[in-house]
C-alpha cells in the first residue's frame, strides 16, 4: 500500500502520522491528499474511517474529539483537514495540532491540506513542517508546464506528449494543472491506440492553440532564426506578451545556451529545474551553432534594450527589433 504515495518525495516513509502538504499548487496537493487516503484505507471500511474537515468550519473542540477517534474495523483512521490555515488563528487549535503532530496517536493518519498567508511569518507553521511530514508544493510556472504535462500524461496516462504539443497546450491554457489534466484525458481519448500526442492532435480535438507562443519564438532566436523572429514579435504583442516579459525568457534561453557551450550536457542537467531537463536535447542542438563570444554579445546587448525599455515612455517593440536585426547582420557578416 506505501507504494501508492511514491510519487510524493517524503511522504512514503511509512503510513500513519501527521502529514503537513502546503503550497500553492492546489492539483498536487490534492493528489497527495488523495493518494494518502488510499494507502491507508480498505474500501470496505473507508466511510467508517474518513473525516473529511475544513480548517475554516472547524472548531478547536471538535477537532480534538475527531483526533482522539479510534480507527472501526480497521488499522487506520484518516482525518483530512483542508484549509488547515483557518485552525492558526485559534491557540487551542494550533496546541492541538502541534500535540499531535509531536507524538501522533496510534491509528490515526492526519492530512492538513495547507495554503500559508502570503508574506505570513507565524511560527505555527515552521514548528508544524518541523514535526510533522512536511511537504511544499510550489507553485508551477509557466516554463515549467510543458515539462509537467509530458510527466504527468507518462505517469497517470502511458501516453507520450511531443514537447511542442506540450508547450502549445500551456501557452493556450496557461499553469492550472486541473484544467491542463483534464485536457490530457480528453487528448488521451482522442489518440486512443496511438499513445502519442501531436500538435496537430491538439488542434484537431478542438483546443484553441495561439498563433504564436514564446517557446517558440525562444527557439527562432536560438535556432538564428532572426528575421522569422522580428516578424513574429508582433503577434507576440498582440496576444499579450510583454516587451519586459520577452527580454526576460530571452536572458534565460540564452543564459542556458551559453551554459550549453561552455560546459555541455552535464552543465545543463545541472542548470535546468526539473520540469524543464527534457529541454535539455534541443539546448544542446541550438548551441552547436553558437560561439561563447555570440552568446555574450547578445546578452550585452539584450541588457542595453532592457534598460532602453523601462527608460523611454514608447513600447519596446523597437528596441528588440533592433537588438534582433545587430544579431541577424553579425551572424550573416561571419
Amino acid at each position: 500500500m506505501v507504494t501508492r504515495i511514491e510519487p510524493f518525495p517524503g511522504l512514503a516513509k511509512s503510513l500513519g502520522g501527521v502529514f503537513y502538504l502546503h503550497g500553492e499548487d492546489h492539483f498536487r496537493k490534492e493528489e497527495a491528499v488523495r493518494a494518502l487516503i488510499e494507502a491507508h484505507l480498505d474500501p470496505a471500511t473507508r466511510d467508517f474511517n474518513l473525516d473529511p474537515l475544513r480548517g475554516t468550519e472547524l472548531d478547536a473542540e471538535t477537532l480534538a474529539s475527531v483526533l482522539a477517534t479510534p480507527p472501526l474495523m480497521a488499522e487506520w483512521r484518516v482525518v483530512v483537514v483542508r484549509e488547515a490555515e483557518g485552525l492558526a488563528q485559534s491557540k487551542h487549535a494550533r496546541d492541538v495540532l502541534l500535540r499531535v503532530a509531536a507524538d501522533p496517536p496510534p491509528g490515526l493518519a492526519l492530512v492538513l491540506s495547507c495554503t500559508v498567508p502570503q508574506g505570513s511569518r507565524a511560527k505555527f507553521y515552521t514548528d508544524l513542517a518541523r514535526r510533522a511530514r512536511s511537504l511544499e508544493f510550489k507553485g508551477v510556472t509557466e516554463a515549467d508546464v510543458p515539462g509537467w504535462l509530458m510527466s504527468h500524461a507518462r505517469e497517470v496516462h502511458g501516453i507520450e506528449v511531443e514537447g511542442d504539443a506540450a508547450r502549445s497546450l500551456g501557452a493556450a491554457i496557461g499553469v492550472d494543472l486541473g484544467v491542463l489534466a483534464r485536457e490530457l484525458e480528453k487528448l488521451t481519448a482522442f489518440v486512443g491506440e496511438r499513445r502519442r500526442i501531436t500538435v496537430a492532435d491538439v488542434e484537431a480535438a478542438g483546443t484553441k492553440l495561439p498563433s504564436q507562443d514564446r517557446w517558440r519564438w525562444f527557439d527562432l532566436v536560438g535556432d538564428h532564426r532572426f528575421g522569422e523572429a522580428a516578424d513574429a514579435l508582433d503577434v507576440l504583442i498582440g496576444q499579450g506578451e510583454t516587451c519586459v516579459g520577452l527580454v526576460i525568457g530571452l536572458a534565460t534561453h540564452l543564459l542556458r545556451l551559453g551554459v550549453a557551450v561552455g560546459q555541455g550536457a552535464r552543465g545543463l542537467d545541472a542548470m535546468l529545474p526539473p520540469h524543464q531537463r527534457w529541454l535539455s536535447r534541443k539546448l544542446l542542438t541550438q548551441a552547436r551553432a553558437w560561439t561563447l563570444g555570440e552568446v555574450d554579445h547578445a546578452l550585452v546587448g539584450l541588457r542595453d534594450v532592457d534598460r532602453m525599455i523601462k527608460a523611454s515612455p514608447h513600447t519596446g517593440e523597437h528596441f528588440l527589433e533592433t537588438w534582433l536585426l545587430d544579431l541577424r547582420v553579425r551572424r550573416e557578416a561571419a
